[in-house]
C-alpha cells in the first residue's frame, strides 16, 4: 500500500536541525563530503529554511570533515576494497568514487589498491559468472563475446578480461602470470 503521509508539515530546518540531520547521516552510512553536501541541499530544498542567512552548508561539511567524522580517503579505500572483493576491476572503481565526489589526491591510494587486485578480482569476477575456467564447457562464440563484454563491463581492461576468457575450462591459473600479462 502507499506510505501515509503525516499530518503535519515537517519544520523547516536552521543551523542547529541542519547540524543534527548531518549527524544522523553520518551514523547510518558511510558518506563523502559531496555526497553530505548534496544531501543536505535536497533536505533544505524539501523542508525549506527558516535560520538567520543562507545555509552554510559547505562550512558545515568542511567542519565535520575536520573533526574527522566525514574522511574521504578512508571511504575511497573502503569502497575499493569492497568493490575489488566483489570482483569488479579498476575502472569501476575509478567511476565510483568520481561518482562520490572523492578528489583525485583522496582517491590515489584506492586506484592503486584497485590495481594491484585487479587480476584477483577478474577471477573472482570469473568464478561468480562462471567464465573462463571457472565455465562448463568451451563457450561458443556469443558467449564469449558475452563474457568478454560482462567482464569489461565489470572495469576490466580487455587484455585482462580477454586473458580469462579464454582460459581453458577447468585450467588452473597463475595470479602472477595473470597480472604480468594482463596489465
Amino acid at each position: 500500500m502507499y506510505a501515509r503521509k503525516s499530518a503535519r508539515p515537517r519544520k523547516p530546518l536552521n543551523g542547529e536541525r541542519l547540524h543534527e540531520l548531518a549527524l544522523f547521516y553520518l551514523g547510518k552510512f558511510a558518506t563523502t563530503r559531496a555526497k553530505l553536501s548534496t544531501y543536505l541541499n535536497r533536505k533544505v530544498r524539501e523542508r525549506g529554511w527558516e535560520g538567520e542567512g543562507p545555509p552554510e552548508i559547505e562550512r558545515l561539511v568542511e567542519r565535520l570533515a575536520a573533526s574527522g567524522l566525514i574522511d574521504d580517503a578512508a571511504y575511497a579505500l573502503s569502497k575499493s576494497r569492497s568493490l575489488s572483493e566483489r570482483g569488479y576491476g579498476a575502472s569501476r572503481v575509478r567511476q565510483s568514487l568520481r561518482m562520490a565526489g572523492v578528489e583525485e589526491e583522496d582517491g590515489a591510494a584506492a586506484r592503486e589498491l584497485a590495481a594491484e587486485e585487479a587480476a584477483a578480482a577478474a577471477l573472482r569476477f570469473a568464478r561468480r559468472r562462471r567464465i573462463g575456467p571457472f565455465a562448463d564447457g568451451i563457450p561458443e562464440r556469443k558467449e564469449r563475446e558475452r563474457a568478454l563484454a560482462a567482464m569489461i563491463r565489470a572495469g576490466h581492461s580487455f587484455e585482462l578480461a580477454r586473458k580469462v576468457v579464454d582460459a581453458e575450462p577447468g585450467s588452473e591459473i597463475d595470479l602472477e602470470e595473470l597480472r604480468e600479462k594482463g596489465s
